[in-house]
């Protein structure tokens, strides 16, 4: 297998007669003289657009290529065309001690159902325990409290089949280079997300593709013998010896298991607090907190798209900055949503949370992402493992009381906040935030070294794409659930100081999006089987 690089092709022809896989046929016999019947098999692995000079736009490709004769082409030391890296999952031997009771899964969020797709695959017949419903229950308690703004732990979008990234963008991009990342994306596929997300350069699924994908992963988990319950909550764990023996489900049940893997998300505060009190080790981790923006999908089209903004194959733009203050502190667009949605996450009664989502085809007339700045530790008043909580928590119900006591949030123009004054009607842009907003002032929500970052940010960013800081974009708040407050220490089997006990994921704080999730989650799960034997159909080993 062969992969040629930096292919670029003039985006117009996206609209011509000729598709995809013509133009970059076409493409490869100009350049390099390949013709179509010499060549075995053709896959797409990577499509970007490079928007760097607005008056031209291209997709840039890689391919790889099974061709015969492929020696000739390698021999000739063609610049762009390389031997293609093997890419495939390589399945690690089971171990051969004996598991007395199949292994527990805590949350179905990224981390915690692809734990569950890979020991179920395997043969350790998982149980899933998950604290929220199922992904259509979900949908309906959601909509539920749109409507009436009364609270109800099983209406957050926080918890549930899917975890928080069912209701989001489902972006799939990652810092991370893992193998693991490639049986991620064509599992997603398997079950139901868009072949393109195999090799587009920011590849996202969309709610209502998530809906049905995170379904049908369930159905394969149940299908290889595994276990998923919903609202089923672990509130204690079963130790003797400092050594795992199972978990208390609901304050009612006991389920026994000597494997425990926590893929407990970033707002399971109150299991937080259970395993504080359980003894597991945790420790204070920085985060970030701000805002979401939200702008004209248009404008961010053209600033990014120039004159090609309304071409419907380049889809919605969306962006991604940085900035680095004078003090120390840095402030970064997070989350980027484009044609989405501005959402309530709150997780706890008396708190307005922020999040973003879109659904797959980005329609929507605008787009949002997270403004944030850095918090570190020393930020956080104490050295209590979970202060870090209590400097979210706080914010949080400040926007409550701000936002009207009942859901509502708080929002603010940027010409307002960048002038230090309130609002008191919308310009251009209506805000998308559910179940409703408020006009307030933002700096009431924050400490100064976050609000005055969060202005130097603004000017600066609006330096990089012409209009982001206008007047009438709209600032909710607050973001306040970036990433883990906390980080529960593990060795280098993912154990953690109780035997048994292995924490994973972005809750455990080894994680920041659904891929990275998802990676940790598959790591976690090769540790139990490089251990274990699979488990029978009672629950025995072999």
């Amino acid at each position: 297998m062969i992969r040629i690089t930096d292919i670029k092709l003039d985006v117009r022809k996206a609209s011509s007669l000729l598709s995809e896989k013509e133009n970059l046929l076409k493409y490869l016999y100009n350049q390099y003289h390949i013709i179509d019947k010499e060549i075995q098999s053709f896959t797409i692995f990577k499509k970007a657009i490079d928007a760097r000079k607005k008056e031209q736009l291209y997709f840039v490709y890689s391919v790889d290529l099974e061709i015969t004769n492929e020696k000739k082409y390698v021999d000739k030391k063609v610049k762009g065309l390389t031997i293609a890296p093997v890419l495939t999952y390589q399945e690690i031997t089971s171990g051969d001690q004996m598991l007395t009771h199949p292994p527990i899964i805590v949350g179905f969020g990224p981390s915690g159902m692809f734990a569950a797709l890979l020991l179920a695959r395997r043969g350790y017949r998982p149980i899933v325990l998950e604290r929220g419903y199922d992904v259509d229950q979900r949908s309906t308690n959601v909509e539920r409290f749109y409507k009436t703004g009364v609270y109800h732990e099983g209406s957050t979008i926080l918890f549930g089949e899917g975890g928080a990234g069912t209701f989001s963008d489902g972006k799939l991009t990652t810092l991370i280079s893992d193998i693991r990342c490639r049986y991620i994306l064509n599992a997603l596929i398997e079950h139901g997300a868009q072949p393109e997300i195999l090799y587009i350069n920011k590849p996202h699924v969309g709610t209502d593709v998530l809906k049905i994908v995170v379904k049908n992963i369930r159905e394969e988990i149940i299908r290889l013998g595994g276990e998923i319950r919903f609202n089923a909550k672990v509130t204690k764990l079963i130790v003797k010896d400092n050594k795992l023996q199972g978990v208390m489900i609901n304050d009612e049940e006991e389920l026994l298991s000597s494997v425990c893997l926590l893929g407990i998300g970033h707002s399971a505060r109150d299991t937080f607090e259970l395993l504080y009190n359980e003894r597991v080790n945790i420790i204070q981790k920085a985060f970030s907190v701000g805002v979401r923006i939200e702008h004209p999908q248009l404008l961010i089209n053209q600033a990014q798209y120039g004159k090609f903004a309304n071409e419907p194959y380049l889809g919605a733009a969306d962006y991604k900055m940085s900035y680095h203050g004078s003090d120390k502190r840095s402030a970064y667009t997070f989350c980027m949503c484009p044609g989405g949605w501005v959402m309530c996450a709150s997780s706890e009664e008396g708190g307005v949370v922020t999040n973003g989502m879109s659904e797959s085809k980005r329609d929507y007339e605008n787009s949002n992402a997270a403004l944030l700045v850095n918090v570190n530790p020393s930020d956080f008043g104490s050295d209590h493992p979970l202060a870090g909580v209590s400097y979210q928590r706080k914010i949080e119900q400040k926007a409550f009381v701000l936002g009207g006591s009942n859901y509502n949030a708080p929002i603010q123009l940027v010409g307002d906040f960048l002038k230090d004054q309130p609002s008191t009607k919308l310009g251009s842009v209506n805000p998308s935030y559910r179940p409703g907003y408020k006009f307030a002032e933002l700096k009431a929500l924050f400490p100064a070294y976050v609000t005055q970052t969060l202005r130097e940010a603004l000017r600066d960013f609006n330096r990089k794409i012409q209009g982001f800081s206008i007047d009438d974009a709209i600032l909710t708040g607050p973001e306040t659930r970036s990433s883990s407050p906390i980080r529960m220490t593990r060795d280098e089997y993912h154990e953690s100081n109780i035997k048994g006990l292995y924490p994973m994921g972005e809750g455990a704080g080894y994680a920041g999006g659904i891929m990275s999730s998802a990676v940790d989650g598959m790591k976690t799960a090769e540790k139990i089987i490089v251990m274990y034997q699979p488990v029978d159909q009672n629950g025995k080993t072999y």
